[in-house]
């Protein structure tokens, strides 16, 4: 089979490339899955270049977190599923950039039949992580105002649609002047761009000298310390991410160290899920399903590459203002290739 394998730390367009590997065999409770559609997340490419934490790499290593496919076989013991049924398939530990994959059986989920292989595809890293933060983890009242960064991004989208669909404000903070008109029209109060003036001074002028109380960031640097510094007193900041690589700062004024009770906290969706019960994990999945039948959690396609084309899909999944989550469709590669 092909597969895409990572052969040392770096830069995506130059790291990543096409391995002829065994097509691999479902021990166990296995099933093995025949890729349909993966997507290039933000977090395949950070562990890409060595900046994911949460995951080692084992070079030659696999690469994919997530991504949909069809049961091609299963394993002794392996119940739930049947071949050629539809399932989504989270991979923590990477490997879904190939034509087959081999997980257990209790971690992949059936695809209702009304979901497209597209939308499946990219079910659980973004779609979850909007509802953890938002329903979950902040908790965020209806009434609030919730501040995120790089908003016109496929979460942050997300974010705002969960949020207007859930009675809670948002103030928006995009590079693009532009992408303000969008995020209105899916229920954004507010859209500002940090070249209008610092993002706390805007914010401020906006929701009241208070400040928010609820504040979401992948982006840390300059941009994650002005955002601190718009949180209320009692303020809590979830970090999602590291879009500049670039610390940011909260022990430059002393006004927000010494007074009141701002907490900075830290999200990954790797490790949240782990601790959620079966059951939990269940009523996680229907409600993400719920909310993208609605499309509240509706990830815009994309363009799709062969796995040929590794490269270009990096490259197109990196490039400024791209539109829509790009796919890699592995079963293209096999026809391509006769």
């Amino acid at each position: 089979m092909k597969s895409v394998v990572l052969r040392q730390h770096g830069d995506p367009a130059d790291v990543l490339s096409l391995a002829d590997r065994p097509v691999p065999e479902p021990g166990a409770g296995e099933v093995r899955v025949r890729i349909i559609a993966t997507p290039v997340n933000p977090s395949d490419l950070l562990y890409v270049r060595g900046e994911y934490s949460g995951v080692e790499a084992h070079f030659p290593a696999p690469v994919g977190f997530e991504g949909a496919g069809r049961v091609d076989a299963l394993g002794p013991g392996a119940t739930g599923f049947t071949e050629g049924q539809r399932v989504i398939v989270p991979n923590a530990q990477g490997g879904n950039w190939a034509e087959y994959v081999v997980q257990p059986a209790s971690q992949l989920l059936p695809v209702p039949d009304d979901l497209s292989d597209e939308q499946a595809a990219s079910l659980v890293i973004n779609p979850a992580s909007a509802v953890m933060m938002v329903r979950r983890v902040l908790a965020v009242p209806p009434g609030e105002w919730l501040l995120q960064s790089a908003a016109g991004s496929e979460i942050g989208r997300m974010i705002v649609g969960l949020a207007h669909n859930d009675g809670i404000h948002t103030v928006n903070v995009v590079r693009r002047r532009e992408a303000a008109a969008e995020l209105e029209s899916l229920g954004a109060d507010a859209v500002i761009v940090p070249d209008d003036g610092p993002i706390d001074e805007q914010v401020r002028r906006i929701v009241g000298p208070q400040g928010v109380k609820y504040a979401i960031d992948p982006v840390i640097g300059d941009t994650g310390t002005q955002m601190y510094k718009a949180l209320h007193d009692e303020g809590r900041m979830l970090l999602y991410g590291s879009l500049t690589g670039q610390p940011m700062v909260v022990g430059d004024d002393p006004r927000y160290i010494l007074a009141g009770r701002r907490v900075l906290e830290v999200f990954w969706l790797g490790y949240w899920l782990p601790r959620l019960t079966a059951q939990e994990r269940g009523r996680l999945v229907d409600e993400v399903i719920a909310l993208m039948r609605q499309g509240i959690l509706w990830t815009s396609p994309g363009r799709k590459f062969t796995l040929d084309e590794i490269g270009a899909a990096v490259a197109q999944a990196e490039s400024p203002g791209k539109r829509g989550k790009v796919l890699l469709v592995p079963a293209q590669s096999s026809a391509s290739s006769g």
